[in-house]
């Protein structure tokens, strides 16, 4: 049976392209395949190196397969495609993500040509030097962070953070994170009533690693933040999110017998895995500034904890409190603060005041 007007087998056209492999010619005149990196059910990525440039550098295509039914769709697809990959050509900008080098039709098929990094991601690591210190968590949550701000600010959330689409860099050590599904997603489904439809109109994500909300087709700038912290308990335990089970009533993760780390990072990954997205971090800076915090948490510990609290003569002191809102322990405290100071002043005032001028016999 023959294809609809504009679509091409699956068949058809990953031959066309392993032809080029196959017979060495270039693709496009410029592209020499080496080989096939993987394959997803949105298409299928290669290995490339551009021969017109000096040292032909290595490159990444990914080849994309709309289902567009007929010319109308494939032409709204198109659309969609460009606009999607300017949208990658501005996130290019970053050093943490790979450049968008060129994009294109043929076939009835899209690409996108982009830097290829040379390194391990992070699965890989794990896989051969075992799982990651809380320290060496840390550090990656603060490694990652900036790419991710960057990400949102562009108004684009990832989706899909997980280890293996964080690549260390061999050249130069820095984190790179890889496949954006944006365009993916606006390719997934092109038939005739695509412009009518809603623009999350197929899951893109990984089960596990996304969290109820992208499940659910509504994702947010804190399903990124679910991932991200999906990503760090498989740095500390190696273990995938299957591995991990969950409280039948409330969707928790159930993960603290799996790892001891410090109960400041616990209260961090607890809150960055919530179920409910209103109950995480809702934005990036928001968990940096979790995070910055930890230093500085045995000082303030200190003075809260081992000092004797200062002296309030004001037995009605309780009363001035705000009764309709809830103080933390650090508020008390500073308003405990403020009224000895204020006090001290007082009380010195009053011995100056008293003692009055001297005059000698």
């Amino acid at each position: 049976m023959a294809n609809p007007p504009g679509q091409t087998s699956d068949r058809t056209a990953k031959s066309e392209i392993l032809n080029y492999y196959q017979s060495h010619r270039l693709f496009r005149d410029r592209y020499r395949v080496i080989k096939k990196l993987g394959q997803g059910g949105f298409g299928v990525t290669y290995l490339a190196q551009n021969a017109t440039l000096p040292g032909s550098p290595h490159c990444v295509i990914k080849q994309l397969c709309p289902k567009a039914g007929s010319e109308l769709s494939l032409e709204r697809a198109k659309v969609r495609f460009r606009r999607e990959a300017r949208v990658l050509a501005n996130l290019g900008s970053h050093s943490q993500i790979p450049q968008l080098l060129d994009y294109f039709t043929a076939g009835g098929e899209f690409y996108l040509v982009q830097d290829y990094i040379h390194g391990e991601t992070l699965a890989q690591e794990v896989r051969r030097s075992g799982r990651l210190t809380e320290a060496q968590v840390k550090y990656f949550l603060r490694e990652i962070i900036p790419v991710v701000r960057f990400v949102h600010r562009n108004r684009v959330v990832h989706r899909d953070i997980k280890p293996p689409n964080i690549i260390r860099s061999e050249r130069d050590r820095r984190l790179v994170l890889i496949d954006f599904g944006a365009v993916r997603e606006f390719l997934s489904d092109v038939d005739d009533g695509g412009a009518m439809q809603a623009p999350a109109t197929q899951f893109v994500g990984t089960p596990g690693f996304a969290p109820p909300e992208q499940l659910a087709l509504r994702p947010c700038y804190a399903s990124d933040i679910y991932a991200l912290g999906m990503t760090s308990l498989y740095l500390l335990t190696a273990r995938t999110p299957i591995e991990f089970e969950q409280d039948p009533n409330t969707g928790v993760i159930r993960w603290h017998h799996t790892v001891t780390v410090s109960p400041h990072l616990t209260t961090v990954l607890d809150k960055m895995l919530m179920p409910d997205a209103q109950d995480r971090y809702t934005t990036i800076d928001g968990l940096e500034r979790a995070l910055e915090l930890e230093p500085h948490l045995e000082v303030l510990a200190s003075c809260m904890n081992t000092r004797d609290r200062p002296f309030v003569d004001d037995p009605g002191a309780q009363a001035n409190l705000p009764t309709d809102s809830y103080l933390t322990p650090i508020q008390r405290e500073a308003q405990a603060i403020r009224k000895w100071r204020t006090k001290r002043s007082f009380d010195r005032g009053q011995q100056g005041r008293s003692a009055g001028p001297v005059s000698l016999p």
